[in-house]
């Protein structure tokens, strides 16, 4: 008898106390469980994957830095195209004491990846500043200059997406046909970048330039 009320004492107590660290414990599986795949949708929004065609050249974003070099020189030698070109911007402020003291700027960084990598025909691009905006609209002049009408892209994973949008808006109406290619060796991570302060801060930072470029032009898909 003594026994049996122990029992229900015990059973009175602790038996809520189990459920509730239950439901917790199986919240916290369920969260987990949903938490990864929306993480990863996030990190893959910032990124945009287009099927690749021979070219007439293909042109390295600034941002897409050694991994764009790495990207550009590997579509050279599976065929894409054979030439590849760069964007400068004049240099300025302590970019001029750089170049002086003999460390070359991200162009010319760039330019001396690709030949080491056995890339021989570089062009660059001309712009006035660096940035997404400034290279895409340097892009559309450069494009009718030289009369070409493939190009593909390569830029940073993570400025993909973004970069796609500005080029609807920039190429709209013309005759050149740009096609989107993200280097596989950039930083960014989509499937993991919650795991590095890094990729926390790329998929912050980008996702809100995104946001705000789809507010300032909701009409751009």
């Amino acid at each position: 008898m003594q026994w049996e009320e122990h029992m229900s004492s015990w059973a009175s107590r602790w038996v809520p106390i189990l459920v509730v660290v239950t439901l917790v414990a199986a919240t916290i599986v369920a969260v987990r469980s949903v938490r990864e795949p929306v993480l990863r949708a996030a990190g893959w929004a910032l990124v945009i994957n287009e099927p690749i065609s021979p070219a007439d050249i293909i042109v390295v974003s600034a941002a897409a830095g050694g991994a764009g070099a790495l990207e550009a020189a590997d579509l050279v030698q599976s065929g894409i195209a054979t030439r590849v070109a760069v964007f400068s911007d004049p240099p300025s402020g302590e970019d001029h004491e750089f170049i002086r003291r003999g460390l070359p700027d991200e162009a010319a960084r760039q330019i001396r990846q690709l030949k080491l990598l056995g890339v021989t025909d570089v062009l660059q691009i001309p712009t006035i500043e660096a940035g997404t905006n400034d290279e895409a609209q340097a892009l559309p002049p450069w494009c009718d200059q030289h009369q070409f009408r493939l190009l593909v892209l390569v830029t940073a994973r993570d400025h993909s997406r973004r970069w796609r949008r500005v080029l609807d808006r920039v190429m709209k109406d013309r005759p050149t046909r740009v096609t989107i290619q993200p280097a596989r060796y950039s930083k960014f991570d989509p499937d993991r970048w919650w795991q590095t302060r890094d990729g926390v801060r790329r998929e912050i930072v980008e996702f809100q330039k995104l946001l705000l470029d789809a507010v300032l032009h909701p009409l751009t898909f």
